[in-house]
């Protein structure tokens, strides 16, 4: 029972940001539901475009899929992937600085003994949370956020999220590149979820084997 509030911190930060993913989506501007247009300029200005919008999907319903999709129709699997690569990474730093801001105000919200407890754990399974959540919609940005007032790095941040990145950042710019249709879409988000579960299952048995519990 000594990490419940935290937990419900966890949950508030995500409920949080669903909200606030709602009323922008509620607004009916039209890049929320497809950022195509936007992204149909310029090569240059679409490549920033692109980078921003993943950063800005920390807190607005940006359709990152979409957007990563798009990189690889604009600019090819290689150069479509490192841009989403980048953003991605940058979105994790992002919401990582706003856990570092904010880490005061989580002090007062929980008590120091389940700061300490919840900061072991960030620091034990932080890197791997980081890493696997990074394809996921709202749990990648609270993630980052509660990571930010843990003892993580910003060098293991950065580090964990571009491994995370890496294959959706990987496939998506492949599905572009390819002309991939919607339904297709779907089944390579499919697949990098997939990818994302069998990533935690291997990573939570190596780190496991590791770092075994003591029980007291």
């Amino acid at each position: 029972m000594a990490l419940v509030r935290w937990w419900s911190l966890f949950f508030a930060i995500a409920v949080t940001l669903l909200v606030m993913f709602f009323i922008a989506s509620s607004t009916g501007i039209a890049f929320f539901e497809d950022p195509t247009p936007l992204m149909r300029g310029a090569r240059p200005v679409a490549a920033v475009l692109g980078v921003t919008l993943l950063v800005a999907d920390v807190f607005l319903p940006i359709p990152s899929s979409i957007v990563m999709v798009l990189h690889g129709t604009l600019f090819g699997p290689v150069i479509g992937a490192l841009l989403s690569l980048i953003g991605s990474v940058l979105a994790a730093l992002t919401g990582f600085a706003v856990g570092r801001a904010g880490n005061d105000a989580i002090r007062r919200l929980v008590t120091e003994r389940e700061h300490q407890r919840a900061g072991a754990l960030l620091e034990r399974w932080g890197v791997l949370a980081i890493a696997v959540t990074r394809p996921i919609p709202i749990l990648a940005e609270t993630v980052a956020i509660l990571a930010g007032s843990s003892p993580l790095t910003w060098q293991q941040t950065a580090l964990a999220a571009a491994a995370g990145s890496l294959v959706p950042a990987a496939v998506y710019a492949w599905a572009g590149a390819h002309a991939a249709t919607a339904t297709n879409h779907a089944l390579v988000f499919g697949g990098v979820i997939a990818i994302t579960g069998v990533l935690w299952w291997v990573g939570t048995r190596v780190t496991g084997r590791r770092d075994p519990v003591r029980k007291p």
